[in-house]
């Protein structure tokens, strides 16, 4: 039916029993007890205990090709070069050298800053006499 068109579509509300048998066909629903008793692991067979036991321990060989091995570590060292990088581990001394440069700077410029006010105001005041 390749060329079969859907013409509508009869959306069912979920029940528990198949078939076309409503809730209200059966107006006192009882769950369904299950028809033998419950099989856990603790309950299971021998022979299941032992095929789990073997699957649990077996383990495939890795073979890994040494070409994408190395490749795997060229990257991870580039990674660990690049984050070390742009996160360098702060040292304490040279946090405490770092603050004390930024404050020299900082006074240098605001008495430069001093400086071009004075002058200015000099200037200002010659220019008004």
């Amino acid at each position: 039916m390749p060329d079969a068109n859907v013409r509508t579509l009869n959306v069912l509300a979920p029940t528990s029993k198949a078939g076309p048998v409503t809730a209200a066909a059966d107006p006192d629903p009882r769950p369904t007890e299950p028809a033998g008793p419950v099989h856990t692991r603790e309950t299971a067979s021998d022979g299941f205990h032992q095929a789990l036991t073997a699957h649990q321990t077996a383990r495939p060989e890795r073979h890994v090709d040494p070409a994408i091995a190395e490749a795997i570590e060229s990257q991870t060292r580039a990674l660990r070069e690049q984050s070390r990088r742009a996160f360098p581990d702060p040292d304490p001394d040279s946090t405490e050298i770092t603050q004390a440069k930024r404050r020299r700077e900082a006074a240098a410029t605001h008495a430069q800053a001093l400086r071009r006010a004075r002058t200015e105001r000099a200037q200002r005041a010659n220019c008004s006499q």
